[in-house]
């Protein structure tokens, strides 16, 4: 049985981060997923250390439908980026399985290129069945990688769905991949969605599916228009890409900074990420209520018989709701963790 590796010292944890070392990054990232006391307490002392490093990354959301070509355009973008010279992190959402919980983390494998360039970081993580298709710590990994000096930060989520805003409220810039030839290309990606996005990348605009691509294309461009904007200073984007040959993808990215220019100019990118701040807050006050609600003695106590009560027909959820609040209100909850 192999024995496990002894956790690092707050001032290892720094050093390595800061150094870049890519296996104290992915221990230190281990460590803010942790749900252990003691491992909760350590991860904020050292989040609090490295956030003076943070803030520099551009923070790109990469959503899309199924079969979108996520991953391929992922490690497309990724790799002519490193040809820039830049540093580059993927933080590749997998999806929990509803039954099992359980999760394939296989994205290094689906970006075989990139995650052999030593200026590359892939981390996949199970989203744990999280609203937003995200993991449970994406926003302190995200940090971390930025304190270790990657320029970019790319948010590879499960897919489309309403909870996408919890990814569009932790990135700079949120990109959506559609697919043409698909059916209904503007039925099959959300209103809610569109109206989050920066700009879309049409994927997969090379060989026969160019002439389906244009029309879509045009589809989304005359749709974007009637959208309300999401940022005053900043009208989204259609753009034609191809994760396979690369096509479009160093004109999106020429978008993509000049809407990092175009925020910074305005002062909308300072006020987005106070937001984005206050909303992490307020979600995270959010978990450990329903945590505190839930393992509270006396709703522990009700809670199965209420429930009974109402998948049975005998009582109404708004009066369930009403009782276990009381119960709530009776007594002092237990301490809740830190972490959860």
């Amino acid at each position: 049985m192999t024995s496990k590796r002894p956790r690092l010292s707050l001032e290892e944890y720094e050093r390595g981060v800061r150094a870049r070392d890519r296996a104290v990054l992915a221990q230190a990232i281990t460590l803010v997923e942790s749900r252990a006391d003691a491992d909760v307490a350590l991860a904020q002392a050292l989040l609090t250390r490295l956030l003076p490093a943070t803030g520099a990354s551009r923070r790109v959301g990469v959503t899309g439908v199924p079969g979108a070509g996520k991953s391929t355009f992922v490690d497309e973008l990724g790799m002519r980026l490193v040809a820039r010279g830049k540093k580059v992190a993927v933080l590749a959402i997998d999806p929990s399985s509803t039954v099992s919980g359980g999760s394939i983390l296989g994205d290094k494998t689906r970006m075989a290129r990139l995650s052999l360039e030593r200026a590359a970081f892939i981390r996949p993580s199970p989203s744990g069945l999280s609203p937003g298709g995200i993991a449970r710590r994406t926003r302190e990994t995200m940090l971390l990688c930025e304190a270790a000096g990657f320029d970019v930060v790319l948010v590879e989520t499960v897919g489309v769905g309403q909870g996408e805003t919890a990814v569009a409220d932790m990135v700079d810039f949120f990109l959506v991949l559609a697919l043409a030839g698909a059916g209904d290309e503007l039925q099959g990606i959300k209103k809610g969605v569109l109206e989050l996005a920066d700009a879309i990348g049409v994927n997969k605009c090379d060989g026969d599916n160019a002439a389906r691509v244009r029309s879509t294309l045009g589809d989304l461009q005359a749709a974007l228009r009637y959208l309300p904007r999401r940022r005053p200073c900043w009208a989204a984007r259609a753009l034609a890409v191809s994760g396979l040959s690369g096509e479009g993808l160093d004109a999106l990215w020429e978008v993509i900074e000049e809407h990092r220019r175009t925020l910074e100019s305005s002062g909308e990118l300072a006020a987005m990420r106070a937001e984005q701040q206050r909303s992490w807050m307020w979600s995270l006050i959010g978990e450990r209520l329903d945590r505190a609600f839930r393992t509270h003695p006396e709703v522990e106590q009700r809670l199965p018989s209420i429930e009974s009560a109402v998948v049975a027909g005998r009582m109404t959820p708004p009066i369930a709701a009403d009782e276990l609040f009381a119960a709530f209100a009776s007594a002092p909850p237990r301490p809740a963790r830190g972490g959860d």
